[in-house]
C-alpha cells in the first residue's frame, strides 16, 4: 500500500469556539494513521460535549469521520475495502479492532452514531453512506450541513459556488 500525499482530498477539523463552529484545515501530510489524526484533533477539542471532529476524504475513494471528546476517539470508516489500498483505512480497521476484509462489499465500519447527539443519527448516516452517487466530499458536506457548519465546510473545501 502506498499513499501519495496528493491523493488526500482534504483533512479538516471542525470544533466549537465561543459557541460558534470553526473549520480548520489539517496539514496534508498529517493523515498517516488514525492515531496521529486523533492526537492532532485533540488539540482542537475543548472540555465541552462536542469535542473536535475530523473529516477526511481520500482520492474520491473513501472518508473518515473522527470525533475526539475528553481524550476518547470515536471513528467511522466509510468503506472497509479501502483498507486493501490505503494505509489510513487499514489503520482505521486496526483502531476498530477489525480484520482486513476479504469481501468486496463496500460497507462502513465503526461508530455510525458518533454524531447522534449533534443531530445526525446512525440510521440517517447509514443511508447517506449507502448512496452510491455521493462522493466523499459531497457526503461530508451534507454531514456538515446537518451538524451545523455546512457553509464553513463548503467554503474551506471549495464547494461554494462563486
Amino acid at each position: 500500500m502506498v499513499e501519495q500525499l496528493g491523493e488526500v482530498d482534504f483533512a479538516l477539523a471542525a470544533f466549537r469556539r465561543d459557541d460558534r463552529w470553526v473549520v480548520d484545515e489539517l496539514s496534508h501530510d498529517l493523515p498517516a494513521d488514525v492515531e496521529s489524526l486523533g492526537r492532532a484533533l485533540g488539540r482542537f477539542a475543548d472540555d465541552g460535549p462536542v469535542g473536535a471532529l475530523g473529516l477526511v476524504a481520500i482520492d474520491d475513494d473513501f472518508l473518515l469521520i473522527l470525533r475526539v471528546v475528553a481524550g476518547r476517539t470515536r471513528l467511522l470508516l466509510s468503506d472497509v475495502t479501502a483498507a486493501e489500498e490505503w494505509d489510513l483505512a487499514q489503520s482505521a480497521l486496526e483502531a476498530l479492532g477489525l480484520p482486513s476484509s476479504d469481501d468486496d462489499e463496500q460497507v462502513p465500519a465503526g461508530d455510525l452514531d458518533l454524531l447522534g447527539d449533534l443531530g445526525l443519527g446512525e440510521v440517517e448516516l447509514g443511508v447517506m453512506l449507502d448512496d452510491p452517487d455521493l462522493y466523499p466530499d459531497e457526503l461530508l458536506s451534507d454531514v456538515a450541513r446537518i451538524v451545523g457548519f455546512g457553509e464553513l465546510f463548503d467554503d474551506v473545501v471549495g464547494l461554494t459556488s462563486a
